[in-house]
């Protein structure tokens, strides 16, 4: 018995770009997370479950960007991610850079995605 191949459903430039940025926030939570722990007088059990607690909701939203809700939320964590610069100023920067991204990414690929239906009904 053979099995038929799954097919795969194509993913948006929306979906692309905005999932690439909150795994990059991911990643550089993990990062964060450590920093924070070792230079703020918080007790560290809080700081980790916390921090990684937050890691795990950025990759778990960063594969529901094909909805419009899963977008919202994620703009949500932006806001969230430039809030931990109370917990460590420099948090302030890099949060603003991250959410500069994610604003800059979801009109760029808008903009991309109406190009591109435009040039499929042939509107030029």
């Amino acid at each position: 018995m053979t099995r038929t191949p799954r097919v795969r459903r194509e993913r948006g430039v929306t979906e692309t770009l905005l999932s690439i940025v909150l795994m990059l926030e991911a990643a550089i939570m993990f990062f964060a997370t450590l920093a924070i722990r070792g230079l703020s007088g918080l007790p560290e059990s809080l700081v980790l479950l916390g921090g990684f607690g937050f890691l795990v909701l950025l990759v778990v939203v960063g594969m529901l960007q094909r909805y419009p809700w899963g977008v919202a939320l994620g703009a949500v964590l932006q806001v969230a991610f430039v809030a931990l610069g109370f917990l460590h100023p420099f948090m302030f920067l890099i949060g603003g850079v991250f959410a500069g991204l994610w604003v800059w990414c979801l009109v760029r690929a808008r903009r991309i995605e109406e190009s591109r239906r435009q040039a499929a009904e042939g509107v030029q």
